[in-house]
C-alpha cells in the first residue's frame, strides 16, 4: 500500500499550529470535502479505535501505563494518534483520549478500570452531588492543547478530528458509576427527578462544549461527538431529554466553523434526531444499511458502515462488503467510510491495511 510521505515536524508550541489554517494543503483533504458534501477524489476512510488495542506499536507504548494516565501524556497522545496514520495512510486521524477524561480533568474521582471500563468511587444522585462538579476550562487540559499543536504540525494534510462524549452516554457513567446494560439508574433519574437530570446534563453539556473548543482552537479540523449509549433510547425520549443537551454542544461546535459529526451505537430509531441535533454528518453502525439511513438523515454526510467483524473474513469477502458500502454512500450528500464501531482489538491490522487501500483506490467515476 502506497504510504503518504511523512509531513514536516512543526514545534509544538508553535503558533502556526494553533489554528486549522496553518495547513493550507487541508484544503485538498478527502475527508473534509466529504464532511462538507463536497466531491471527492476518493472516498475517505479512517477507522474509530484505530489505534485501539490492535496495533503492536501501540501495545509496546502503552505497556505499564494506565488509560487516563496515557491520555494526559502530550508525547504519548502524539505517538499513539499518529500511528495508524503511518501505518495505513488513512484520510484523518482520531485524537486519542477518552470520553471521560474531561470529568477526570475538572476533578470527577474516576478511573478506567482494565477489562471494566469507567469506574465513578461517587455516582452522581442529587443536585449536590451535580453541583460539585466543576465547569471545564482550558487551564484543566493544557497537556490536551499541547497534543494537539504537535499533532497538526506532524499530520500536516491529515486532519485531525477532535472528539467528546455526548451528555447521555457520559451522564450515564457518572449516574450508574460505570457501565451500565440496563441503565436503569439512569433512566430512573431522567424520569424521577428530572431537575437533577437537566442540571446534570447542562453541566455535561458545557463540559463537552468546552472540551471540543480547546482541541478545535488547538488545531482540530473537525470534531465527532460519541453517543455510544444513545440506542437505550425511545425517540421520544431522546427528543425530550437528551437532544436539547447534544444540541446545544453541536451548535457550539458548528461556532467554530468546522464539520460535526455525531455517532451512536444502535440509533437506528434515531437517526433523524441525530442529524436534526446540529450534525453535518451522521454515522450509521453496522446494523442499518446505509441505503436505509440515507433518507433518514436528510440533507446530511453519512458516516461508516461496515461490520467489524467483516475484517476478519476472507479479503475478498471484506472487499465485495465495502464495495456494497460505498456505492450505497453514493446517494448521500457525502460519505465518509469506517466501520460500524470501533476496530476489534483481535483485528489483524494488514486486513486493515488492505481494506484502506481497497476504499481509497475504489472507481468513483464508473
Amino acid at each position: 500500500m502506497s504510504q503518504r510521505p511523512a509531513p514536516a515536524s512543526v514545534p509544538a508550541d508553535s503558533a502556526a499550529a494553533s489554528t486549522p489554517a496553518a495547513a493550507p494543503q487541508l484544503a485538498d483533504s478527502a475527508f473534509l470535502k466529504a464532511a462538507r458534501g463536497e466531491e471527492v477524489p476518493h472516498t475517505p476512510v479512517w477507522f474509530m479505535r484505530q489505534a485501539g488495542r490492535s496495533l503492536p506499536e501501540y501495545l509496546r507504548v502503552r505497556e505499564g501505563v494506565g488509560m487516563l494516565e496515557s491520555c494526559m501524556d502530550p508525547e504519548l497522545v502524539v505517538e499513539i494518534t499518529l500511528q495508524p496514520v503511518r501505518r495505513y495512510g488513512v484520510d484523518a486521524a482520531i485524537f486519542f483520549s477518552d470520553i471521560v477524561l474531561p470529568l477526570k480533568a475538572v476533578g470527577v474521582d474516576l478511573d478506567i478500570v482494565p477489562g471494566v471500563g469507567p469506574v465513578v468511587a461517587n455516582p452522581v444522585r442529587t443536585m449536590a452531588d451535580v453541583e460539585a462538579i466543576s465547569d471545564l476550562t482550558p487551564e484543566h487540559v493544557p497537556f490536551i492543547t499541547q497534543a494537539v499543536r504537535g499533532l497538526v504540525g506532524e499530520l500536516g494534510a491529515t486532519p485531525l478530528i477532535g472528539f467528546a462524549g455526548a451528555p447521555f452516554t457520559v451522564a450515564s457513567y457518572l449516574v450508574e458509576g460505570g457501565p451500565s446494560k440496563e441503565h436503569a439508574r439512569t433512566k430512573a433519574m431522567m424520569f424521577g427527578a428530572p431537575d437533577v437530570w437537566d442540571a446534570l446534563m447542562r453541566k455535561i453539556s458545557g463540559i463537552a462544549a468546552a472540551y471540543l473548543r480547546v482541541q478545535v482552537e488547538a488545531g482540530a479540523s473537525a470534531v465527532q461527538l460519541f453517543d455510544s449509549w444513545a440506542g437505550a433510547l425511545t425517540p421520544a425520549d431522546y427528543r425530550e431529554h437528551v437532544m436539547p443537551h447534544s444540541t446545544r454542544v453541536l451548535a457550539a461546535a458548528g461556532e467554530l466553523g468546522v464539520p460535526r459529526i455525531h455517532f451512536g451505537v444502535g440509533t437506528a430509531n434515531l437517526l433523524d434526531l441525530m442529524g436534526e441535533a446540529g450534525a453535518d454528518v451522521v454515522g450509521v453502525d453496522w446494523r442499518t444499511p446505509l441505503e436505509r439511513a440515507i433518507p433518514l438523515v436528510g440533507d446530511r454526510g453519512v458516516q461508516g458502515n461496515l461490520d467489524p467483524t467483516l475484517v476478519f473474513a476472507p479479503t475478498d469477502v471484506m472487499t465485495a462488503r465495502a464495495a456494497q458500502v460505498i456505492e450505497a454512500g453514493r446517494a448521500a450528500r457525502g460519505h465518509i467510510f469506517n466501520l460500524g464501531h470501533g476496530v476489534i482489538p483481535s483485528t489483524d491490522p494488514d486486513q486493515l491495511a488492505r481494506l484502506t487501500e481497497f476504499v481509497q483506490s475504489y472507481d468513483l467515476s464508473r
